[in-house]
């Protein structure tokens, strides 16, 4: 694994195996992000590997002739690292390629005959995903959520190394009782599901607990609710923050934010709008790691309005529609009401490319965004185009406010938007636009 505390990265290769129903450029996406990946783990990709074949090698992933080209590569970048590192003797830096990145998930069989072959640690798509959330994950339930991912993904590995292991490995002697006579492989494997059981006990726990919280501060409240779902480096975590006026991470990495964030929309509106952030998606996203972070995503579900972001620069941003599509779909968020929001303009060129793209993108999408995060006269047009949800059901109406009752003006101005005010001998007299229930509400309280 790549320490935290190199200054330097560690260089790593990558590989993948190209197969006949997949296209150059979606083959290509791919491994670019998994050069992604392995930036935010801390890794320098030095060289890629590619081979096109009609399958998968059964033993070891790529082919014989691939793997001794990729050894052969191995053993000179060792050679040159400790000839030309200062202090090669001790410095870590000079020990050369420390890792293989695989861009599919492969069994511990073809990972051990894989590292056997290269003559590095070789670590496939979703170990290195796994090995990200795992740094990045903050909050209780996201560190519950991946541990069950890496439990669910090691599992499978204990069964190879038992077969490593051999007979003198396989039986565990015992005395009575449970586990008597019980192989290490069989008590591994029960304690890993045991310890699964345990975190999702807690899990749902912090489930039940976080959805009283959100309901609690949404009812008597007249808050209403949009998350920001999309593509990991999206732009999603700078477009909160613009949205909201909050210190939230920014980071030109993937995956640096899994933690579920909530924030006021600035300036605030009637009613007040909470905007969430949510961990982003990637391309082969293993499923697994879909299902844990399900109380992450839940954010979407339980949302009013789901901001889709796109990054518009991208070649590929039908891709990044697919993928987003597909994960809601499988949470069960497609039919929440959503804006795409086509984020990066500003990168894609000079004013005439940038005028193109939004053309292209108004074609697929009339409805769609197209805009800046860095740009306030950007962010302010979708500020408004929030707002304007919300607002589609608010009702205008009269409140009386009796003289004897003025404390309760300022729950006026919090609650409603105030059209206009106006007095008599009696107090005062408000035309205000709000939602119905927040009205009747008042009227309770103005008019007993």
């Amino acid at each position: 694994m790549q320490p935290e505390n190199f200054d330097k990265p560690l260089d790593a290769i990558v590989a993948a195996v190209q197969l006949p129903h997949v296209s150059d450029a979606e083959f290509e996406s791919s491994l670019a992000e998994l050069r992604d990946l392995a930036k935010t783990l801390g890794y320098k990709v030095v060289q890629s590997f590619v081979q096109k074949r009609a399958s998968f090698d059964t033993t070891a992933y790529l082919g014989a002739g691939k793997r001794e080209e990729i050894g052969a590569y191995v053993t000179r970048h060792a050679d040159t690292a400790r000839d030309t590192a200062p202090g090669h003797a001790t410095n870590p830096q000079a020990d050369g390629i420390e890792v293989l990145l695989i861009d599919h998930e492969i069994s511990p069989s073809q990972a051990r005959n894989l590292e056997k072959a290269v003559g590095c640690a070789v670590m496939d798509r979703t170990m290195v995903i796994l090995e990200i959330f795992h740094r990045n994950a903050r909050s209780s339930a996201a560190r519950a959520q991946v541990e069950i991912a890496r439990l669910g993904y090691m599992a499978p590995r204990l069964r190879e190394a038992a077969k490593l292991a051999g007979p003198q490995g396989r039986q565990r002697s015992g005395t009575g009782g449970r586990g008597a006579g019980e192989s290490h492989t069989e008590l591994d494997r029960r304690k890993v599901r045991d310890r699964i059981a345990e975190l999702q006990l807690d899990i749902d726990a912090m489930d039940v607990e976080r959805q009283t919280q959100r309901a609690r501060r949404q009812q008597g409240q007249g808050l209403a609710s949009v998350a920001l779902v999309g593509y990991t480096n999206a732009g999603k975590s700078t477009l909160m923050r613009a949205l909201t006026g909050s210190d939230v991470l920014i980071a030109n990495k993937l995956f640096a934010t899994l933690d579920t964030t909530v924030r006021t929309l600035h300036p605030e509106s009637v009613p007040r709008v909470l905007v969430s952030d949510t961990v982003g998606f990637i391309k082969n996203l293993p499923h697994g790691l879909v299902s844990s972070f399900k109380s992450t995503l839940d954010e979407a579900l339980d949302a009013a309005l789901l901001l889709h972001v796109i990054d518009a620069s991208d070649p590929g941003f039908k891709r990044q529609l697919q993928v987003t599509d597909e994960v809601l779909a499988e949470i069960g968020a497609h039919e929440v009401p959503r804006i795409r929001v086509f984020n990066k303009i500003d990168h894609v060129g000079d004013a005439t490319a940038q005028a193109a793209c939004e053309a292209e993108l108004r074609a697929h999408d009339p409805n769609c965004v197209v805009m800046s995060a860095r740009r306030p006269e950007d962010v302010a047009r979708l500020h408004r185009r929030i707002v304007a949800f919300f607002q589609k059901d608010l009702v205008e109406a009269e409140l009386r406010l009796p003289w004897s009752a003025q404390p309760l003006r300022r729950d006026i101005y919090a609650q409603c938007e105030v059209l206009g005010e106006h007095a008599d001998e009696d107090g005062a007299i408000f035309r205000v636009r709000a939602e119905p229930s927040t009205i009747r509400s008042l009227r309770e309280r103005l008019e007993p």
